[in-house]
């Protein structure tokens, strides 16, 4: 039980290390703009 507990709180940690260490990460971080149809249509008319 102590080994496996230990081993995802490391992975666990591993994971949060690597994200914010890694140089540049927020220069590939992509959102999107989501328009509904409406949305859409509305944009068109304009």
């Amino acid at each position: 039980m102590i080994l496996s507990v230990g081993t995802v709180t490391t992975l666990f940690l591993w994971c949060i290390f690597r994200v914010l260490k890694t140089p540049g990460e927020t220069e590939k971080v992509h959102g999107f703009e989501f328009e509904t149809p409406d949305e859409e249509k509305e944009h068109e008319s304009r």
